[in-house]
């Protein structure tokens, strides 16, 4: 289906169920997600249904006064009187079709894909393999580097090596990546424990606070240059969108940056020159064909001064809130948001209906 085709006309009503919060660091950005979700689909065609995950991993109908709920533990507070419980086993008696706003663990990474696709419902976005290599940010690297994709110098620190030789594993990070470098956890998003460690002593704290997080943590080279992210789209022959340059308020970009109106600054298209801007449209795209996504997703990157481009990590299913640069994206093609939430469903539908197997 290519980029700008029109969707299906189909007079039916799709049920959407719209599911959002869960139990990853990223449960509120996951219900921003899911209120704009909700609002923007295309009215007469589809039929959302917000669901709502809880902190144990249940799934709810909530009447659409939770939607406005300012967090997920003030819709949690009033579940049981006012929302009903669904069985996983009953979903599919309720949606068509599943509209992942998850974020990050259990929701992103194929844990939740992998239940849907055991219920046989068809849902948006990559499938479990996929999803898992977007969320494990070391073996990501490793698939696009054997493709020829630039990657951060990047060494993992598993937690038994940690814990048995903190002083050692210090000294590996400055001999192998050098100082500044980076600290992150292996598997989180939205800038969860990120560190910027610019002196040795720093590094244990940075290190010990990834921990919290994953039982790996990735050391990285401090990347000088312009941050930038691509959104790309499609099934058989993806699409890249227009590039957004990123600027945060401080070093590493910050959660505030990213989604919270006013806080960040994004420019769309990003200030690059026209074929630079053309290498990292063709670097997200190699990136997304490289580790088997589909659908849609966000690719982050970096364009380092001497004008190489080197991926950071993929968001399987970037945020969706209202601020997102993936609509700024679409917009310069002349896609709004409703339209691009109707061609994520529309691709998503038609790789169910193809898949042999598991997506």
């Amino acid at each position: 289906m290519a980029l700008m085709e029109q969707a299906d006309s189909s007079p039916s009503i799709i049920r959407v169920g719209v599911v959002m919060g869960g139990i990853s660091s990223e449960r509120e950005i996951s219900l921003e997600s899911g209120r704009n979700i909700f609002g923007k689909l295309p009215k007469g065609r589809y039929k959302p249904i917000p669901v709502f995950m809880d902190g144990r991993g249940g799934l709810w109908l909530i009447p659409l006064k939770h939607l406005m709920r300012n967090a997920t533990a003030d819709i949690e507070e009033d579940l049981d009187g006012e929302a009903r419980r669904i069985p996983y086993e009953e979903l599919k008696n309720e949606v068509d079709v599943v509209y992942i706003a998850l974020h990050g663990k259990y929701g992103e990474d194929g844990c939740f894909q992998g239940l849907l696709e055991l219920l046989g419902i068809p849902y948006v976005g990559s499938g479990v393999l996929a999803s898992a290599l977007g969320m494990n940010k070391y073996v990501a690297r490793r698939l696009l580097s054997l493709e020829g994709i630039g990657v951060p110098k990047t060494v993992v620190v598993p937690r038994a090596e940690w814990t048995a030789d903190p002083e050692g594993v210090v000294e590996r990070m400055e001999l192998n990546i050098g100082l500044p470098c980076v600290v992150k956890p292996t598997r989180e998003g939205c800038s969860t424990a990120v560190t910027r460690v610019d002196a040795r002593e720093e590094a244990v704290a940075a290190v010990e606070a990834a921990m919290q997080w994953d039982n790996e943590v990735l050391v990285e080279e401090f990347i000088a240059g312009m941050e930038v992210t691509c959104g790309v789209i499609g099934t058989d022959d993806p699409k890249a969108l227009t590039p957004s340059e990123t600027i945060p308020t401080a070093d590493i970009l910050s959660l505030e940056d990213k989604f919270l109106y006013g806080q960040g600054e994004n420019k769309t298209p990003a200030r690059l020159p026209p074929d630079v801007l053309e290498k990292v449209r063709e670097t997200a795209r190699k990136a997304y064909i490289t580790l088997g996504l589909q659908v849609y997703a966000r690719i982050d990157m970096f364009v380092k001064d001497d004008g190489e481009v080197v991926v950071l990590e993929p968001n399987s299913l970037p945020g969706m809130t209202p601020s997102t640069v993936l609509f700024h994206q679409a917009a310069e093609s002349g896609i709004s948001q409703s339209d691009l939430m109707d061609r994520i469903i529309q691709y998503s539908l038609e790789v169910h209906r193809k898949k042999k197997g598991p997506l």
